[in-house]
């Protein structure tokens, strides 16, 4: 029977494992998408948000958008994905990119913008983009059309 690895052995070679995987990831994707991936902004629901969307992708990854405005501006956004780290990166970009915008500026981030600004992903991933773009659109049309309902009833 061989000799079977110290618990010691197996951890450190777990540990090196690790580093060898995190080191690929960084080169794969860059340092940009990489820190965000393991440190995201904005990532987290919010309690009553002015705009809420839930979509899901084809290859089943799922995005959530949270908006909260002040007046015609987001004041908070916020995002939680049940996906790959693309989807973790380009939902915290795009929350991030919704901070402060009016509706009009919201919809001038899309997938396209998304990506300029982390610095590109992988074509088979660039999919993530536009859901994190799609998803925010969403959550601003449910918070327009919120709004359109509370003026009705004033109407009334």
């Amino acid at each position: 029977m061989p000799d079977r690895p110290s618990p010691a052995a197996v951890q450190a070679f777990v540990e090196e494992l690790k580093k060898d995987i995190l080191e690929e990831t960084k080169r794969a994707y860059g340092e940009k998408v990489y820190h965000r991936w393991r440190e995201p902004l904005h990532e987290g629901s919010l309690a009553d948000p002015d705009g809420y969307a839930c979509l899901r992708s084809s290859c089943g990854d799922s995005m959530e958008f949270f908006l909260k405005f002040d007046g015609e501006r987001v004041s908070q956004a916020s995002f939680r994905t049940a996906g790959c780290g693309a989807s973790v990166v380009c939902g915290s970009y795009a929350a991030e990119m919704a901070l402060g915008q009016s509706p009009k500026e919201i919809l001038e981030i899309t997938a396209e913008s998304i990506l300029e600004r982390l610095g590109g992903l992988p074509r088979e991933e660039e999919a993530m983009a536009a859901l994190a773009a799609k998803t925010l659109h969403a959550a601003l049309y449910d918070f327009m059309d919120a709004r359109e309902r509370r003026e009705r009833d004033t109407l009334k």
